[in-house]
């Protein structure tokens, strides 16, 4: 299999590897560029995703710098370069935690100076959008990771970069690790770092993957050992992100469940709706006004608010509340007792 894709895809040149290395080396490195970056992409990110805009989320995205360490470790792990690993590890783990500060600090801010009317329980969608990362989150971390990888060790492809930036989002779940913590929607912070991990630890992978195939390893380096005849750095990474597939697929499946069940509460809530229109309007001069439900000790409250041209008798008020339990019973909508309050 090895001979196969060498076949197919040809290493690189050993003076090609070299500025491939010098180039994520200088970009990874965490000096006063990358934090500057850093610091407006947060900014950009954060008032983006607090005003629900997704193109300035995108212009966020081509600022971050983050891509370069996450690939960079990818690159260190495969060639065991210690000071690269060093470098990167540093500048994302310090650019994360900037980030994060950074959108904090903001959305704590607008509590105090209310610039846009923010509340914790109506988040805009943006945000809410990063909170539930699904395995399909790891498949385009994946493919984003070996387009980038592959379009840095291949100079006459490097334009494609800008366009995988904006696939694998890094900046916008960090800032909305920020935003839920501001907000002390732990929720919103826990499920948006687990999708910023996927997808730093998917493109970490995919670049050891690439790096792998275009020869880059260097024979004279034995430091982490082999398994299954490749790099042990590699088998590792492949493992944790295989791994990364079972809190992902639990967070999907809890979320289509969700899904199921607040779509049939919505389908019952209008055929409830249609049938109490129905049976009201079967009252001789009656008109429904409004109808609220409560549910008390597991027994349905309905209450309904009719207008009359005339007093309703009580024979005709029970009369009505027996009809419209019969129906909502026969199209099973509910099986507890119904207790009807009616006013006119």
């Amino acid at each position: 299999m090895r001979f196969f894709w060498r076949r197919v895809i040809p290493p690189v040149s050993e003076k090609r590897r070299e500025e491939v290395q010098n180039q994520l080396r200088d970009s990874s490195h965490p000096d006063f560029d990358f934090f500057l970056l850093v610091l407006l992409s947060s900014v950009i990110a954060t008032l983006g995703l607090l005003v629900d805009s997704p193109a300035v989320i995108i212009g966020a995205m081509l600022v971050a710098p983050l891509m370069s360490p996450i690939i960079g470790l990818g690159l260190a792990s495969i060639r065991g370069d210690d000071r690269l690993a060093r470098d990167a590890l540093s500048a994302l783990l310090r650019g994360a935690l900037l980030s994060i500060l950074i959108s904090f600090l903001l959305t704590w801010v607008n509590t105090f100076m209310p610039f846009l009317d923010l509340q914790a329980n109506d988040l805009p969608q943006e945000v809410l959008a990063r909170t539930q990362p699904s395995p399909l989150d790891l498949l385009i971390a994946l493919a984003g990771g070996l387009a980038a990888a592959f379009a840095l060790a291949m100079p006459n492809i490097s334009a494609a970069l800008p366009g995988v930036a904006i696939a694998t989002a890094l900046m916008p779940p960090l800032c909305t690790v920020g935003i839920g913590l501001a907000l002390q929607r732990w929720d919103v912070a826990a499920g948006s770092f687990l999708l910023f991990s996927t997808n730093a630890v998917t493109i970490a992978f995919a670049s050891m993957l690439v790096f792998f195939v275009l020869g880059f390893t260097r024979r004279d380096v034995q430091k982490t050992g082999y398994l299954f005849r490749l790099p042990r750095s590699l088998v590792v990474s492949a493992i944790v992100t295989a791994l990364m597939l079972g809190p992902l697929t639990y967070l999907s499946i809890q979320f289509v469940q969700g899904a199921v069940e607040n779509r049939e509460v919505a389908e019952a809530e209008n055929q409830m709706g249609r049938i109490i229109s129905e049976e009201v309007t079967k009252v001789t001069g009656a008109e429904l006004v409004e109808w609220t439900t409560s549910i008390e000790d597991g027994v349905l409250k309905l209450e309904l608010i009719i207008r009359t041209s005339r007093t309703l008798v009580y024979n005709e008020a029970v009369a009505l509340q027996n009809a419209i339990s019969v129906q909502l019973s026969a199209h099973k909508i509910v099986s507890v007792h119904l207790f009807l309050m009616v006013e006119s």
